[in-house]
């Protein structure tokens, strides 16, 4: 009897032992990562260049981390900072400018500015009207009286082809001579022979990153490629750039007028334009001359939508263009720039779409909708 007790006693305490050991060793695949079975994320920063204004249209300054809401693919994301760029020092105290959020000692930040002329002539011999030599005078008073010795401007067009009749600079006299080049029309100086392009540019580059001579004009037959194009030669310039698309409209409408985006293009467009940080402020030719047909409302939508899609701004029915233009020099003044880690499965890559809002409602923000990862 005892020697069957203390049997038992040893079966129990096996049992035990055992059920301890699978208990460990449960806890110890839990606390360890799966190995080979886990799934490897590779993890990015996002940089959102945003504006904020009030409801006058005056850039707000002061602004935390705390003040934004984001969401990439829907859901918040927690930023890591929060920087306020300027073309211009903040003049008041130190004690101010830490109140506000503001690094006094930071350089003033460049501007970088595209004139985009859409040159409907080729297919529309009339379309060289009073409207657009108006737009090129204005342009050149813009040029000559509003912008700042740091601002960096780029001239380009497009006709049946990408055409860059100025690279970035910050003299505005090659500015002015660009756009009087533009209105002349014919071949292009900058693009047309690849010995042109400067070995070494002193600043950033159109010319540098894009294809030259015959390349480019293969490469930029529609808009939607030039518009693409010119977004990614910007990719080595950090921050926000302004392109000003002066144009009639662009694509296909339905029956019905509404504009019709080329799922085929307008996508990838949108796409690259949001990837490089570039905004549009698309500015209506139509509307300046007249209320346009069903047809022309509908072309029109082209360029809201381009506008809107961009973190940029849709301008028509204005008295002159210099109303435009000096809203878009104005809101330029100043911008955040936000970032965030995002994380994503090892080797995919794809479009991620984002939304950026302020936590006080009145606030107005207009960022990018979205931004490329992986490959």
């Amino acid at each position: 009897m005892h020697r069957t007790g203390r049997l038992a006693a040893s079966k129990l305490t096996l049992i035990g032992l055992s059920i301890l050991l699978i208990a460990a060793l449960g806890a110890r695949a839990q606390d360890e990562p799966q190995g080979e079975f886990g799934e490897e994320l590779a993890v990015t920063e996002v940089l959102l260049d945003v504006l904020v204004t009030d409801t006058n249209g005056n850039v707000v300054i002061g602004l935390g981390a705390d003040d934004f809401v984001v969401r990439d693919q829907g859901e918040v994301v927690e930023l890591t900072s929060a920087s306020f760029y300027s073309n211009r020092r903040f003049a008041a105290s130190s004690q101010a400018a830490q109140r506000a959020n503001i690094d006094q000692d930071i350089v003033p930040a460049d501007r970088v500015f595209i004139l985009f002329f859409h040159d409907d002539r080729p297919s529309n011999p009339g379309a060289l009207t009073r409207a657009t030599m108006d737009a090129m005078r204005f342009y050149s008073a813009w040029v000559r009286e509003d912008l700042l010795p740091n601002d960096y401007v780029a001239v380009v067009s497009y006709d049946a082809q990408l055409k860059v009749w100025q690279d970035f600079t910050k003299n505005k006299a090659d500015v002015e001579a660009a756009l009087a080049r533009v209105l002349k029309g014919g071949r292009d100086p900058g693009t047309a022979w690849p010995s042109r392009v400067p070995e070494e540019a002193d600043g950033p580059s159109l010319l540098a990153n894009l294809p030259l001579g015959k390349q480019l004009k293969k490469a930029s037959r529609r808009i939607y490629d030039a518009l693409r194009l010119m977004a990614d030669a910007t990719a080595d310039i950090q921050g926000r750039k302004n392109l000003i698309f002066l144009s009639w409209g662009f694509g296909e409408t339905t029956a019905y007028g509404g504009y019709y985006p080329d799922p085929r293009y307008y996508p990838n467009m949108i796409q690259s334009l949001n990837d490089e940080n570039v905004a549009v402020y698309s500015i209506d030719l139509i509307s300046t001359t007249r209320q346009g047909s069903l047809l022309d409302r509908g072309i029109n939508n082209s360029l809201s939508l381009l506008s809107d899609d961009t973190g940029g701004r849709y301008y028509y029915f204005f008295d002159t263009f210099a109303a435009p233009l000096k809203e878009v020099n104005a809101e330029n003044n100043g911008y955040y720039l936000l970032s965030f880690k995002a994380t994503y499965p090892m080797g995919d890559e794809g479009y991620r779409e984002v939304e950026v809002e302020s936590v006080n409602p009145q606030f107005k923000v207009r960022a990018r909708k979205g931004y490329r990862y992986g490959a």
